[in-house]
This record gives C-alpha cells, sequence and structure tokens, in this order.
C-alpha cells in the first residue's frame, strides 16, 4: 500500500517547469536585444535634442502625416505613442494570455506572487507621487507616472551586469512587468481618456469580432487578421480611448491552445513569435526615440527641474516606491502563506529585482504625455524624472546584484553540470519539480 506523499512546503521563486524554462529564455534573448535598442535610441534622442540641431528633431518629432479621416493627421510622435506601442501592448497581451492559460501561471499558487508584487509597485510610488506633489502643490495627474516597470530596459541592465540570475528570479521579473503592462493600459484607459465617442467605439466590436472569429478558428493569414486589426485600432483611437487598448483587446481574443494536441505552438504563442521581434527591435525603440529627446537645460534650467515636484515624485516614486513595494508585497506573501524562499534564493536578491522594477521608461513616457500634455513644462521636467529614476534605479540594483553574482554562477554551473545527455537539467526530472511532462501542451 502506497503511504500518503510527504507534506511539501510551498517555495517562493521555485524552478518552473523546463518547457516553459526554456521559452522564458528565449523571450529574455528578444528582450535584451531590444533594451539594448531601446536604450541606444534614448541616448540619440537625447544628444541630439541638446546638440546645435535641436530644432531639427523638434521639427521631426512634430511632422505631421496621414488622412484627417478618424483625426488620423497624427505627428510622427503620436504615430509613435499610439501606433508603434500598439504594438508592443499586443505582444504583452498574448504573453499574459498564455502564462495564464497554458504557462506556469495558470497555477493560483504560482500566479499570486507576480500579481501581489506587481500591484504593490504600482501602489506604492502612486502614492509617493500623490504625496509629494499635494504637499507642494504640484499636478496630481501625474501619479501614474512611475508606477510602470520596462522589462527591456531591465533586461539590458542585467545584460551589462552580466549577471548569472537563476531562471526562476528572471520569470519573476518578467511576469511581474507584463502584469504591471496590463494594469497600466487599464489605468490609461479609465484615467487618462479625456472625451469618449460612443459611435466609434461601438463600431470598434465589427472587426474585432470578425478577428476574433478569424484567430478562433485559426487563420493565420496576415492580409485577413492585419486590414481588420488596424481598422479596430484606429476606430478605438477615434474613439477617445487611448489606441494602445486596441492592442490589448485583440490580443486576448487570440487562443493560447491547440484545437487537437500534438506538437507545435499554439496561434498565440506563434504570432508573439512573429511579433516579439518587430515590437522590441522597432516599434518601442523608435517610440524612445521620438518621446526620449529633452532638453537637459530647457524648461527653465536644471534647478528648476531639480525644484519641481513632478520630478520629485517620480524619481522618488520610481526609486524608493516601486523597490518598497515590490518588496513589501512579496514579503506579504511570504508571511501569509508560510512559504519559504526556494533554495540559494536569498531576501538580497529580491531587493535586487525589487530596484530592477524602478527602471521605468517606455510606458511611463507614454502616462506622462498622456498627464500633462506633449511639450509641456510638467511633462518635460517628468521625462527627465523618469531618465534619474531609472538611472539611480538600475545603479542601484547593479550594486546589489553584482555582490551575487558569483553566488549565482556557482548555481548555474552546478544545473549545467547535472544536465543530461537530453539536454534536460537533472533538477526538472525530479519528481517533486514541476517538469516537461507535468505542463500542459502548447496547443
Amino acid at each position: 500500500m502506497t503511504g500518503a506523499p510527504p507534506h511539501r512546503t510551498d517555495r517562493l521563486f521555485e524552478r518552473g517547469t523546463w518547457s516553459e524554462v526554456r521559452r522564458v529564455a528565449d523571450i529574455l534573448r528578444a528582450e535584451t536585444v531590444g533594451g539594448a535598442l531601446l536604450l541606444g535610441a534614448a541616448v540619440v534622442a537625447l544628444v541630439w535634442a541638446n546638440s546645435p540641431w535641436a530644432s531639427a528633431y523638434t521639427d521631426l518629432t512634430n511632422l505631421r502625416v496621414g488622412p484627417p479621416a478618424l483625426h488620423l493627421d497624427l505627428t510622427l510622435g503620436q504615430w509613435a505613442a499610439d501606433g508603434l506601442l500598439a504594438i508592443f501592448f499586443f505582444v504583452a497581451g498574448l504573453e499574459l494570455k498564455r502564462e495564464f492559460v497554458a504557462g506556469d501561471l495558470r497555477e493560483p499558487r504560482r500566479a499570486l506572487l507576480p500579481v501581489a508584487a506587481a500591484v504593490g509597485g504600482m501602489v506604492l510610488p502612486a502614492v509617493i507621487y500623490v504625496a509629494i506633489n499635494s504637499a507642494s502643490g504640484g499636478p496630481l495627474s501625474g501619479w501614474a507616472v512611475p508606477t510602470a516597470t520596462d522589462i527591456a530596459f531591465a533586461l539590458a541592465v542585467l545584460g551589462i551586469i552580466s549577471t548569472h540570475l537563476p531562471a526562476a528570479l528572471r520569470t519573476f521579473l518578467l511576469t511581474l512587468a507584463v502584469v504591471d503592462d496590463l494594469l497600466a493600459i487599464i489605468i490609461i484607459a479609465v484615467f487618462y481618456t479625456s472625451a469618449l465617442h460612443l459611435l466609434p467605439l461601438a463600431a470598434a466590436v465589427v472587426p474585432l469580432g470578425l478577428f476574433a472569429l478569424l484567430v478562433q478558428r485559426r487563420v493565420r493569414s496576415w492580409w485577413l487578421l492585419v486590414p481588420l486589426a488596424v481598422v479596430t485600432w484606429a476606430l478605438v483611437h477615434a474613439s477617445g480611448v487611448h489606441a494602445t487598448v486596441a492592442g490589448v483587446l485583440l490580443a486576448f481574443t487570440v487562443p493560447v491552445l491547440r484545437r487537437t494536441p500534438g506538437p507545435g505552438p499554439g496561434l498565440a504563442e506563434h504570432f508573439e513569435h512573429r511579433l516579439r521581434p518587430l515590437s522590441a527591435g522597432f516599434a518601442v525603440p523608435l517610440f524612445a526615440f521620438f518621446a526620449a529627446g529633452v532638453s537637459l537645460t530647457g524648461s527653465g534650467g536644471l534647478g528648476a527641474v531639480l525644484r519641481d515636484p513632478v520630478t520629485i515624485g517620480i524619481v522618488t516614486g520610481l526609486v524608493v516606491g516601486k523597490c518598497l513595494g515590490v518588496l513589501g508585497a512579496t514579503w506579504l506573501v511570504q508571511r501569509t502563506t508560510r512559504a519559504t524562499l526556494s533554495a540559494g534564493v536569498s531576501w538580497w536578491d529580491v531587493l535586487g529585482l525589487s530596484l530592477l522594477a524602478g527602471i521605468g521608461f517606455t510606458v511611463s513616457l507614454l502616462i506622462s504625455e498622456l498627464a500633462f500634455g506633449p511639450g509641456s513644462t510638467h511633462n518635460e521636467h517628468a521625462k527627465l524624472g523618469i531618465l534619474a529614476g531609472t538611472v539611480i534605479a538600475a545603479a542601484l540594483a547593479a550594486l546589489v546584484l553584482r555582490t551575487r553574482n558569483r553566488h549565482y554562477r556557482r548555481l548555474r554551473e552546478a544545473e549545467e553540470a547535472d544536465t543530461d545527455s537530453d539536454g534536460v537539467p537533472d533538477v526538472y526530472a525530479q519528481p517533486d519539480a514541476p517538469g516537461p511532462e507535468r505542463g500542459l501542451s502548447a496547443g
């Protein structure tokens, strides 16, 4: 007679399935390259905006192209923010849906930690920003600016640090950022929709429904899907809701599981694989190029920037609020569930990740423009606050994680030494560890 299985204590940051670890590794490689391009685009924009040819950069950003119909006569900067970032949010929506339908996060106990950390990492920065600006008479409309984490930028920093961060911690950071993006798009849709036009919004249901019908039938033909996606985007844009919301809505219609069991990716993973290079390598860097170009000496000079409660609130929110929010939420989950940290993981690692979460860029810049208006003094100061907060958070994260690098390297070398001829580390084949045989089919 077989005895009852031994009691298994829940662990935070435990290993996922081997298939999930490999998939996340592929995503992280793509995002790391995208982060390097993002960083390069931001540097080029900053240098150009502070050069003798700054007026040419401004003229390029404000150049209007597009038809007046449906309010599509936009500047290049607006096309980057409203159009290109819709691709970014489409990919983020696909990733989020896949994580909760077929990924390791389909298990509530696994989903609890990154979701709680994402919420904590958004609430506390907003509270800090509101407190600082309320006390100083600053505008409260920018409360959401320091709430977003830029995963591409964060992973680029990890690449520069050359850390051997364990796969479970990298997965946590990626998932936290994906949930963060979803919460950010909800904030944009709810709090930064100034005027709502119901007719185009209702009309958007038609192409969205046709898109959903086709993808549910597993249609992959771009010449059918892309026009429907573009029309949906245009109608959502005309409704007054920020157009990037259309990207998330379209992504949520795409099925994750295969209709018939078998090898190969589901449709959501297929689209994600095709579009992630476009998002990380083109859409996001180009948006950063148009959004990050801010004069370091304009808008009243550096003294005015440093005294502005908008700048102070954003920097403090990103560096202090994000760190304490993520770290505090993780501690609360550990206390309430009585879970323990996975072997080899310490609270120093969680601190390093919490600091990395303070690297806000893409979505923060987008929310800043929505909150203060393009070209406004507060928006210029907010951009500088985002850049300063990101640099400070990255430097502190590098300081913490760098001290743990030797420990990470030993863990990875031990894991690679236990790899069989099938390429799967032995630890993923242990009975009590989630292995490839325990995961759902990609279909």
